[in-house]
């Protein structure tokens, strides 16, 4: 009988990226500016993950080439893509804004098509890519000229998702294979988004307020707990499992989401939300890799990461999202 030990740190995994949709709607319900939420999120990871480098005596890399990528790695995976996310869900429900989340892994085929010259388009990925299109046109609505979800809100979700897939390829072109840890590298690119959201913070949002004690800890477990537990727990999957096996936690976010979205929130959720959501979900796990191949860190998370590691390449660790 094959080792399903990991089972419960994956099902855990999908449990808090897919609830971190949840935290970032009462967030930004309670008036916190996306800039600053992207912020909060990053400073509680970094710390998250720092204490994780002491225990793991884990050093910070002293190559200015591997900074040079994480700076580069930080604005795609986190601090554009999770102000992103915030800023869509102030129009967006946490129903629509995971499945959108979930069309990561097509953008991330995408981009590695470009970047990954291994990476070699099949009639199966092709199919998967315009099943889930087509499932994010069902959730839009289109028949009924892009009523069925805000515009700006949903082009920024798409982004953010946009954001991730160029991340997840640059990281396996430019930081796969080496020889840094995957603790080093993510404290390195978590920190680095801390520190580039706290010179932007500022100049977007304002200045911070306190938003009230249930919003606050919200941002404190969305980053601790969406950065730094979701890190440990995904490090372990890919040990015992591959990081093929970790990927597909993708497919679980959105029901997740949706799930807290329409129990907690009251959020709707239609016939067509239920389709989209399918035929997104369908379309990715199309367009996943057959096999597991080594590489590194990448949230959330976010997130996903909101933010969520895709199947396409994707890093050995996630960049804590969604």
């Amino acid at each position: 009988m094959r080792n399903v030990r990991w089972l419960p740190s994956f099902l855990a995994l999908s449990l808090i990226w897919g609830s971190s949709f949840l935290f970032i709607k009462v967030a930004v319900t309670a008036g916190v500016e996306p800039v600053w939420l992207a912020f909060w999120r990053c400073a509680f990871g970094a710390m998250a993950l720092a204490v994780c480098c002491l225990v793991l005596r884990a050093p910070l890399s002293r190559d200015p080439v591997v900074w040079g990528h994480a700076f580069v790695v930080a604005a795609l995976l986190n601090a554009v893509p999770f102000a992103l996310f915030a800023y869509g869900q102030t129009q967006v429900t946490t129903v629509l804004a995971g499945v959108f989340n979930a069309t990561t892994p097509l953008t991330t085929f995408v981009f590695a098509l470009v970047l990954v010259p291994a990476e070699r388009p099949t009639t199966r990925r092709m199919i998967g890519l315009v099943a889930a299109f087509a499932g994010v046109l069902v959730v839009l609505g289109v028949w009924d000229g892009l009523d069925g979800a805000p515009l700006l809100g949903t082009l920024a979700c798409l982004g953010g998702t946009v954001c991730y897939g160029a991340g997840f390829a640059y990281t396996r072109r430019f930081l796969s294979g080496r020889a840094e840890s995957a603790a080093t590298l993510s404290v390195m690119q978590i920190g680095t988004a801390t520190l580039q959201l706290a010179l932007v913070a500022p100049l977007v949002g304002g200045a911070p307020s306190w938003p009230g004690p249930q919003a606050a800890l919200g941002l404190v477990t969305l980053g601790a707990v969406g950065t730094g537990v979701a890190y440990i727990l995904n490090l372990r999957i890919i040990q015992a499992a591959g990081p093929t096996v970790a990927a597909s936690v993708t497919y679980l976010v959105p029901l997740w989401s949706t799930l807290f979205g329409a129990v907690l929130l009251g959020e709707p959720v239609g016939p067509t939300i239920l389709a989209g959501a399918a035929l997104v979900i369908g379309g990715a796990m199309l367009t996943a890799a057959r096999r597991d191949t080594p590489s590194t860190v990448g949230a959330d998370q976010e997130a996903p990461p909101h933010h969520v590691p895709p199947p396409t390449p994707a890093p050995a660790t996630s960049p804590a999202r969604p």
